[in-house]
């Protein structure tokens, strides 16, 4: 994979851009250079959207039957699987996560273009009873053209729920993947150009966000934008498609607690929080990054907590170990200040330092962090980190522990872990998060299960059925008959 000169996927065609620029990609493990993609821009977006278009008002498109639709997914999931080695170690060598983690996002993948593909032909309307002599009745009709500007942690995953959303209601897709981890999703567009899928139906363009991603979601063509990333830059996506009077689904990260009760099974909920802050180091808009735990096991819970902690293996993901290396520079830099402002505040902190590994000392590797005794109001209690970093806090009462756990302005994920399920109820109905796991945290991926967030984690649901509410529009159509 070293030094290979990447192109865009644009109308059938595997492209350069326009003005020939190139960007580089590394290799998080040691930072190699593995690729050149292009930099695309406005004209390339612009020549992305017109051929989605173009194919979206064609004949050959409209006139293919949703159980076809329905096929071309079917294919899709089974050549991601054909090819399931090649994604794995694209995926992993591209963001750094373990590799048994990058199988787990090659067969979350697979599983969207299935799941997707059997509801293809299964989107129905409503009749409505209005007056006598009139039959009333709603369709579900594709948007039009979609945007789904992709981030860097789970390029694969996330490009495959969306487009495959997508394009199982009619739609046409143009994806801008992300610049540092742009892989996984040009070998879905490989797939995608062995299939029988219209040219023009699915689009891959290359390049920066403030250039490419900008340029998308301000394109008078699109229909729709899906956003996933951070506050900042969903807010400017958000006014650069209501300038365009364009609907957007955002998803903009979390500060997810895990509320562990003195009744839970201890050793779950251990394995629980630990499994939801390391994964791919901890650079997950759904980490697990606050624990809440009741006051009279603070003390045993921690210590066990710092066990596994010193436990985890750090390394290369190609070798699987459980922590792998933060994405670049600027996000390591990022947590480590982070890190730093927690020590000046007077918070004690295990872990947290850099860790160099032999033959890849280039790599940002760091152990897993806990920070506790710090303000719940102030900025490592607050604001999302990305990293393999736990702040603690302690409560005595149900009422304390829902307002520590609704007290950000994020609510994407929730974790209570109790025995008692009269109290998980009673929690889950109190807490300010999209989703809520009792006992559990992540379900296996949760393919069919909504996914999205309250407050300032954004709004609109992906994954599930609920996906097929951002592709589609309702039209109601009245027949006098008498």
């Amino acid at each position: 994979m070293v030094n290979n000169n990447l192109r865009m996927y644009i109308n059938g065609e595997w492209v350069l851009s326009h003005n020939k620029d190139v960007i580089s990609v590394y290799n998080p493990a040691d930072k190699e250079q593995i690729a050149t993609i292009p930099r695309g821009d406005y004209e390339d977006i612009d020549v992305a959207v017109k051929a989605a278009k173009r194919a979206f008002k064609s004949q050959e498109w409209q006139e293919t039957n949703p159980h076809e639709r329905g096929y071309i997914l079917h294919s899709m999931a089974q050549k991601i699987r054909e090819n399931k080695d090649e994604f794995a170690e694209l995926e992993t060598t591209d963001v750094g996560k373990p590799l048994s983690q990058g199988y787990a996002d090659v067969e979350a993948a697979a599983r969207y273009f299935e799941f997707y593909a059997g509801v293809a032909d299964k989107i129905m309307g409503e009749t409505i009873p209005v007056d006598h002599g009139v039959l009333d009745f709603t369709v579900r009709e594709p948007i039009g053209v979609t945007a789904h500007i992709i981030p860097w942690n789970y390029p694969l995953q996330i490009s495959a729920r969306s487009a495959a959303a997508a394009i199982a209601t009619g739609n046409t897709v143009v994806i801008k993947c992300a610049e540092d981890t742009p892989l996984t999703a040009l070998k879905l567009a490989e797939c995608f150009d062995e299939s029988s899928l219209p040219s023009g139906v699915f689009n891959v363009v290359t390049g920066y966000g403030y250039e490419a991603g900008a340029a998308l979601a301000s394109h008078p063509d699109i229909n729709h934008v899906t956003f996933t990333g951070s506050v900042q830059t969903g807010k400017a996506v958000m006014k650069a498609a209501a300038e365009n009077v364009v609907p957007v689904t955002l998803e903009l990260g979390g500060k997810s607690p895990n509320i562990v009760f003195s009744d839970c099974n201890m050793d779950e909920a251990l394995q629980g929080v630990v499994k939801s802050n390391i994964q791919n180091a901890g650079q997950t808009c759904s980490a697990g990054s606050r624990l809440i735990v009741e006051e009279s096991i603070k003390d045993t819970f921690i210590e066990k907590l710092k066990t596994k902690f010193e436990n985890i293996s750090i390394g290369p993901g190609l070798k699987d170990f459980d922590l792998g290396p933060i994405l670049s520079e600027k996000q390591f830099s990022g947590i480590q200040s982070s890190i730093r402002q927690a020590e000046e505040d007077g918070c004690l902190i295990w872990g947290g330092k850099q860790v160099q590994i032999n033959g890849h000392e280039n790599g940002y590797y760091m152990q897993p962090t806990l920070i506790t005794n710090c303000d719940p109001k102030s900025k490592i209690a607050q604001e999302e980190i990305f990293g393999p970093v736990l702040t603690v806090f302690s409560f005595k009462t149900e009422a304390e522990a829902v307002e520590l756990a609704n007290g950000t302005e994020y609510g994407l994920v929730t974790g209570i872990w109790t025995s008692n399920i009269g109290k998980a109820n009673r929690v889950w109905n109190k807490v300010d998060s999209g989703q809520v796991f009792i006992n559990n945290y992540g379900a296996g991926g949760g393919i069919q299960m909504p996914f999205g967030g309250y407050k300032k984690s954004g709004f609109g649901r992906e994954k599930g059925l609920e996906a097929l509410k951002n592709y589609t529009q309702v039209k109601n159509v009245a027949v006098k008959f008498e």
